[in-house]
Formats: C-alpha cells, structure tokens, sequence
C-alpha cells in the first residue's frame, strides 16, 4: 500500500535539495565578478597615478616618477613620489576633484597629504557628492617642498555595494521560496482527498475518500469530513501501528486545539461504521496508537 509519509518525506528531500543547489549559484554568481572587480581596481590605481602626475606637474617637476601606488586596506590608496615636490591646496583639490568626482570609482573620498618620515598629517580635506557636507581648510597656504605620500580614501565602492544587494536579494527570493514551497508539503495536504481520487478496498467495502462514503454490497455508508481523514490515515498503512500523537497532529494541528477525547470518540464512530465486517476491525495498541486489522 502506497504510505503517504515516505512521499512526504522525499518531496521535502526534493525541494530542500533544489533550495540549496540554488543557494550554491547564488553564491556563485555573486563572486563570479571577482576578474571584473580586479580590472575595476586597476583602473583606480591608474587614474591615481595620473593624479600623482598633475601634482607633480603642478610643483613643476616634469622629469621625476609617480612611484607604483600601493593598496592600503579595500578602498585605501598610498602614492608616492620619487622626489620632493612643494603643492598649492587649491591645485591639489581641483587635480583631485577633475579625476574623481565624475569617475565611477565613488565620489565621496577623504585625502590626506603625509610627511614621509613620520606619516603626520600636512594637509587633508574630506569631498562629498553632497557639497555642503565638503570639509575644506586653509586653502590658499603653499605648503613647502619636501617629501610627501598622498593617501586617499574611498567611500564604499558601488561595487561591493551591488555584489552586497545581489547576494542578500537572492537569499532573500530563495527563502521566500523555500517557506512557500515547504508549507505546500505539510502533512495535511498530503491527505488531500484529491490525491486519492481512486476508491481503496477495505475488506468487503470500497472507501470513497473523495466523496466520504464507503459502499457494502454498492450500499453507500456517509462519513464525516473528519472520519473521512481518520479513515484515509488507516487505510494507507493497513495492519500498521498508528501513533496517537501523529493522528491528533494531522487531523487538528491546523484547528489549533487537540483533544485526547475528540481521538477517542471519532475512534468509536468509526468502528460503529465497520461493524457491517467482522475483518475490520480497529484495535488499541496500548502505550503506542491505534491499529487497523484487516483479516484475509
């Protein structure tokens, strides 16, 4: 006899599989962009450097190197320079300003100018897209010549920050997806009459599960919906222990109320309704459930 748990139970191993093979390409698909964001990367420390060229240029100093600038910490940046050079504060904002308020590399940055033998702070300002948030001092002040490193500092990349909502969005789906397919298979709706549309013999009798009779001799016997539901939990596992716990669960859970007595008395009127074969009978099982015997 077909048992409608062992269905159960594979269709749960079957969604929860799909679910996490989808986790994995989400997952994946969210760091596949790791060669685009390296390229991305690169083309930061470029226009950095081309950053470090314009200050030079603006010191005077056509001849001497930008060093290779190096990465910090994520969205951290160092230049150097292989020379001493002096700098206007305005100079050095509007070269940085040209570069990177229109680059898509994040247009809120922090710089900071660095004396090379103790790393303090010669001079810095902070840029936002939003202007009035703009932290800005003594402009107009040339700073002497002397050997300094130029530290830069971004604002979250949209990068990451895409990668970020891409992954959550996707978890996000995949759990809706999960709940939604997961309470499609509780037990409930495992003994949905329309999954047994085809009657089930039982001894002498046809049980209609569909249409809640049972037929002796073409004689329809009427079953209530939930004598119905306790019958069909009998008849797809006949001669088998049936927990008591487990048809409490399955015929009232949704109802919200269980009662030990409700078991008892739906148990009497069903064997009321049996009584027409000595063969079918449903027994205690004491300290286990129920039973229903069907003799050859």
């Amino acid at each position: 006899m077909f048992n409608s748990r062992n269905l159960l139970s594979g269709k749960r191993k079957y969604v929860l599989g799909l679910l996490f093979l989808s986790f994995i390409c989400v997952i994946c698909a969210a760091f596949s962009g790791k060669d685009s964001d390296d390229f991305d990367y690169a083309r930061r420390e470029i226009l950095l450097r081309r950053i470090g060229h314009e200050i030079l240029l603006q010191s005077g100093d056509s001849i001497s190197r930008v060093l290779p600038v190096k990465k910090i910490a994520e969205n951290e940046y160092l230049i150097s320079f292989e020379n001493d050079f002096t700098f206007q504060p305005d100079s050095l904002m509007a070269a940085t300003s040209r570069f990177l308020d229109n680059s898509p590399f994040g247009s809120n940055y922090i710089v900071k100018v660095l004396n090379c033998n103790d790393s303090s702070i010669a001079y810095g300002y902070a840029i936002s897209k939003n202007k009035k948030d703009n932290i800005i001092a003594c402009i107009g002040r040339k700073q002497p010549k002397a050997c300094y490193m130029i530290n830069i500092k971004f604002e979250s990349t949209s990068i990451n920050i895409v990668k970020n909502g891409y992954l959550l969005g996707g978890l996000s789906f995949l759990g809706f997806l999960g709940f939604i397919l997961l309470r499609s298979f509780k037990p409930q709706k495992a003994l949905s009459y329309n999954e047994h549309k085809d009657s089930i013999v039982l001894g002498s009798a046809l049980f209609d599960a569909m249409n809640k009779k049972l037929f002796v001799n073409g004689k329809p016997i009427d079953l209530t919906g939930t004598e119905t539901r306790l019958l069909l939990i009998f008849a797809l596992s006949p001669n088998e222990i049936i927990e008591k716990n487990r048809i409490q669960k399955e015929i009232w859970e949704d109802e919200g109320v269980i009662v030990g007595r409700s078991l008892d008395m739906f148990i009497s009127k069903l064997r009321k309704k049996l009584e027409f074969d000595p063969n079918l009978k449903i027994v205690v099982v004491r300290g286990k459930g129920y039973r229903l015997e069907i003799s050859a």
